[in-house]
């Protein structure tokens, strides 16, 4: 294979590790990047959602501890058990709601305008919730959620599928607004999105698998390790960051890549829709 193209391939891949988790959405930057190293076709599109695996097996090894207490306790203890359901009642929304307008959102929210929009919007509502102080906060940490509290948490990540919000925006300021506090929202984010991208990945590859050969094996292989070394950094380093620090950087950021995006379209300079 193309060693230019493995280099775009590790390029994306850096590029969605680093996105994924942050509240910046990185939707928005891989179509960006994409369009900028010329992948930007619909085997692209499908790389792009699969080597989100590799970031979440990221958030799988920082938090392992965690995942293997609740496995070894899932069938005996009450914890264990209130914790995984919570997680799968977070996960159904998004499931339901994928199935039943995942094609419509595809087909008329991804245009440049939407996306500046959603990360402008998103910015502003980040400095609503960080002008709550944390000691409002009723949940301090997962383990105290109830299966409402997820529920509601779930709701809020649906408004990720509207491109240039974030999921991880959505569930950890949604999160926020809701009660939980700044580390029991980012936390319960990670776990929510162990089933949410391992799900939307084996469906766009299972979806999309005309499109795809063994030719492009590498070339995924390579995205996904890139994504996993990346992630795992950016993993680490936003849970001593959330530690000390607001998500308000983020809301600043937000608002520049937006009119980032707006400019880049209105000049022609990136192709950011068919």
């Amino acid at each position: 294979m193309d060693t230019l193209l493995l280099l775009k391939a590790a390029i994306m891949g850096v590029v969605e590790g680093l996105t994924e988790f942050l509240p910046i959405s990185s939707t928005g930057h891989l179509i960006l990047a994409g369009s900028l190293l010329g992948m930007s076709d619909e085997k692209a599109k499908v790389f792009d959602i699969a080597i989100q695996t590799g970031a979440i097996f990221a958030v799988i090894l920082v938090y392992w501890q965690k995942i293997r207490a609740t496995l070894v306790g899932l069938a005996r203890e009450p914890a264990a058990q209130r914790f995984t359901a919570n997680v799968l009642i977070g996960f159904a929304p998004a499931v339901v709601l994928g199935l039943l307008a995942g094609a419509a959102i595809k087909a008329y929210l991804f245009t440049p305008p939407v996306v500046a929009t959603s990360f402008i919007i998103g910015a502003f509502i980040i400095f609503w919730a960080e002008k709550r102080p944390q000691s409002a906060a009723r949940v301090a940490s997962v383990d105290d959620m109830t299966a409402w509290d997820a529920l509601k948490v779930g709701l809020a990540q649906c408004l990720a599928m509207v491109p240039g919000t974030s999921r991880s925006g959505a569930t950890i300021i949604g999160a926020m607004l809701l009660g939980l506090s700044r580390k029991a929202a980012t936390d319960f984010s990670f776990f929510l999105a162990i089933p949410t991208l391992i799900g939307a990945g084996a469906y766009s590859l299972y979806k999309e698998r005309a499109l795809l050969s063994w030719a492009d094996a590498p070339l995924f292989a390579v995205g996904l390790v890139f994504a996993f070394i990346s992630a795992w950094v950016c993993v680490r380093w936003l849970l001593r960051y959330i530690a000390s620090h607001s998500f308000v950087p983020f809301a600043w950021y937000r608002i520049a890549f937006g009119a980032i995006v707006l400019l880049t379209w209105q000049m022609g300079w990136v192709q950011w829709v068919d």
